[in-house]
């Protein structure tokens, strides 16, 4: 298959592809075929993860900068056939005003036509030049589209954790105001001090406030994903379930080698170097002279002599011409141009390489820190949390522990758990970060892993 006609059946590819419904490259399972992790289920995850997918979708199909570097690369293709192309044959004519005058008859008018033909080579040059022309701009297609799939995954995480958090203080909010009527109840008995019922009340105000202010960032959240996906400013989403844990599965190393042959940019300057490399090859192809060969046509008059030979017989001329490259400093400042391009391409694809790369470790060290932070408050602190509340309550209860005990272990457990969800988060973003970086999905496994509800049963019920 001719390069023409391969980036013809990529481009038919794509159109079609842009069709399909994108499918996040995730196993929503863990390694042993299992749809749970630890007796939960993961569920909740998965519907997540679709509504994920279709807001991927809709960023794809209704993105008008994706449309945009779509038909540029799709300009870029064409160009490949004219560059391609012998240049157009010329037409000539010329009108004798003082007819020549021959034996055979007066020259009065000449036709010619001609076809320039450029040095061996120089046409497929210029065709292979375009077509990596055309290759960068592919990739640049592909990284916008890395980068828009990248920006909907983090304003969906951000709504996500702002979902999770809302949930949480709520729950925390129902808590506060059980205890407010248990420091009542004491107060009313004669068991408890008013202070245990101003600190209640002052807690459940500042947690009202944070709900409050949750709220008020929940539009603002919601906004900036419908930009995203280029959807109507006054549409409603509804909120996510819930915030995977998604365990990447290449190491580092591994990372790093997809990452080299993955990522747009480099492709784009990888590119940039071979259509550079072409350059140097056209101009060492312009010492070279190009050929023109042409016939032409002179119509001649009836000659005033009787008889004469070949007097009905109009002249055809064959011709050919050639341009003489002989100016050596133009040639020689094209060739040292075209030699610094790959140069200075080289240049910036080593350079940026090294940047990214040092991107991708940062990423990956970010996610390892927010996996770490995930485990650590959903197996070690959130428990401990939990237990030393329960506890307070008991103790509270009983009578042996103040009001400031009680508030305390409440606010231990939701910063816990706020930072448990924020953690969650950060590493459903870093994931996202480092999918964009390696410039595509990445094998993860999927986990779901839910924090139980916070809202203790009612003492009095049990």
């Amino acid at each position: 298959m001719s390069r023409s006609y391969k980036h013809k059946f990529i481009y038919c590819f794509l159109i079609a592809s842009l069709a399909l419904v994108y499918s996040p490259n995730c196993i929503y399972a863990d390694d042993s075929g299992s749809s749970s992790l630890n007796g939960e289920a993961v569920s909740g995850d998965t519907d997540s993860l679709k509504s994920l997918r279709n807001y991927l979708v809709e960023a794809a199909r209704s993105n008008d900068q994706l449309y945009s570097a779509f038909y540029a690369w799709k300009s870029a293709l064409q160009r490949e056939g004219s560059v391609s192309s012998l240049p157009d044959p010329r037409f000539n004519f010329g009108w004798f005003i003082q007819p020549v005058e021959t034996r055979t008859g007066p020259q009065e008018f000449k036709y010619g036509l001609s076809q320039t033909l450029p040095w061996f080579g120089k046409l497929g040059l210029r065709g292979e030049k375009a077509l990596k022309s055309a290759d960068i701009q592919k990739a640049k297609f592909d990284d916008l589209k890395l980068k828009i799939f990248y920006k909907v995954k983090t304003a969906y995480y951000d709504y996500a954790y702002l979902a999770q958090a809302i949930k949480v203080t709520k729950e925390y909010i129902a808590l506060m105001e059980y205890l407010e009527n248990v420091a009542r109840a004491r107060y009313s008995a004669g068991t408890g001090g008013y202070d245990g019922v101003i600190k209640t009340q002052v807690e459940l105000g500042k947690l009202q406030n944070r709900l409050d202010s949750l709220n008020a960032y929940k539009e603002p959240t919601i906004a900036k994903l419908l930009s995203v996906i280029n959807s109507p400013a006054d549409r409603k989403l509804p909120m996510p379930e819930n915030i995977p844990v998604m365990v990447i599965k290449p190491k580092l190393d591994e990372l790093k080698s997809i990452f080299k042959s993955g990522n747009p940019r480099l492709k784009a300057l990888d590119h940039k170097i071979d259509m550079e490399k072409i350059g140097v090859q056209l101009a060492e192809k312009d010492y070279f002279p190009d050929f023109t060969f042409g016939l032409d046509y002179i119509q001649t008059g009836k000659s005033r002599s009787p008889n004469v030979t070949n007097s009905k017989r109009d002249p055809i001329v064959a011709g050919m011409s050639v341009n003489l490259p002989i100016w050596f400093d133009k040639q020689e400042a094209q060739l040292s141009e075209a030699k610094n391009s790959v140069r200075a391409a080289k240049r910036a694809r080593s350079g940026l390489e090294r940047d990214l790369e040092a991107d991708l470790e940062l990423e990956v060290y970010r996610y390892q820190d927010a996996i770490r932070k995930v485990n650590l408050y959903h197996d070690t602190l959130t428990p401990k949390a939990e237990q030393s509340l329960g506890v307070t309550i008991e103790a509270f209860q009983s009578g042996s522990a103040t009001s400031s005990d009680l508030i305390d272990a409440e606010r231990t457990l939701i910063e816990f758990n706020l930072s448990y969800y924020r953690a969650l988060a950060e590493q459903a973003k870093k994931v996202a970060a480092i999918e964009y970086l390696v410039g595509r999905e990445i094998p993860c496994s999927v986990h779901g892993q839910m924090l139980p509800s916070v809202y203790p049963r009612d003492p009095d019920k049990q």
